[in-house]
């Protein structure tokens, strides 16, 4: 069995240091997509509950109206973030299907 060189040593080194970047790169992309398709599940939903609230589908100006409707609930007293903060009475998704 051949005595490794302390160059050698430090290239193998080097080597393992690179593949464990690289397999941390690829973990932290992976946790990236993850999140992006949990955000995007959540708007899709919302956008359903929006729309089964209004019994048809949405427009670009209601995106406007929803819009100015929750910022004037906020400016009035912060009403839109108090309901969403308290206890949900219990709804099922299927309600609005």
């Amino acid at each position: 069995m051949a005595v490794k060189t302390i160059d050698e040593k430090i290239a193998e080194i080097k080597n393992k240091q690179e593949q464990l970047k690289a397999q941390e790169r690829a973990l932290k992309k992976r946790q990236t997509s993850e999140e992006r398709k949990k955000r995007t599940k959540r708007l899709i939903e919302l956008g359903g509950i929006v729309e089964s609230v209004l019994g048809r589908p949405t427009t670009d100006e209601d995106k406007i109206k929803l819009l100015n409707f929750l910022k004037r609930q906020e400016t009035n007293g912060h009403y839109f973030t108090r309901a969403m903060n308290t206890e949900p009475t219990p709804v099922s998704f299927s309600d609005f299907h």
